[in-house]
């Protein structure tokens, strides 16, 4: 007769996502997330498989949560710029704030520990990215057929001008103590919308 599980697993992934995100993949061994998620590693290996499954199912879940939020700010009804300017500036808000500083945004650890050698962390980083890319540059064709950007611009390349400077300051964000960095730059990038 088999056994049911003595723990959650949705609980265990969320444990995990966090030590993940804080330590990166590297630096999180499965002793590690053995104390951490307080469950056996025969039962880590039997609900989600090895430390790497473990990781990218983490990836996903944190995906999922930050997916639904960004696809409401920028697709409200009404003018689209604004949006896309809180967008921007609240991922700048984001990598200068203190408490979130540190960690950073799982996807660009990702894209920075794991996506050069591993085709699977890689292929998630390009999906991530590839639809914040989408949503800014639905925002932004609807902002220029409401009159609010100029003929003169490519919503697409501005999309993309956008999605590496987020991701950017993610970076730049994790690494550096002074906010005005990541706030000017922003600022900067956003008058290229006016």
């Amino acid at each position: 007769m088999a056994r049911t599980k003595e723990f959650d697993p949705d609980a265990a992934l969320q444990a995990a996502l966090e030590l993940f995100w804080r330590r990166g993949y590297e630096a999180t061994s499965m002793s590690d997330l053995v104390e951490h998620l307080g469950i056996g590693r025969a039962s880590i290996y039997a609900t989600f498989g090895s430390k790497h499954e473990l990781y990218l199912r983490a990836l996903d879940r944190y995906q999922e949560s930050c997916d639904p939020q960004l696809l409401r700010e920028l697709s409200q009804p009404g003018p689209a710029l604004p949006s896309v300017r809180s967008v921007v500036r609240r991922f700048a808000a984001e990598s200068a704030e203190a408490g979130r500083r540190l960690s950073g945004c799982f996807v660009v650890n990702t894209a920075a520990e794991l996506a050069p050698h591993d085709p699977d962390a890689a292929r998630r980083v390009e999906h991530s990215w590839d639809h914040i890319e989408t949503l800014l540059h639905s925002a932004l064709t609807r902002a220029q057929a409401q009159g609010e950007l100029g003929e003169d611009r490519d919503p697409r390349v501005l999309a993309r001008m956008l999605l590496v400077l987020m991701q950017g300051m993610r970076v730049v964000g994790k690494a550096s103590a002074d906010p005005a960095r990541v706030r000017d730059a922003a600022e900067q990038a956003l008058t290229l919308l006016d």
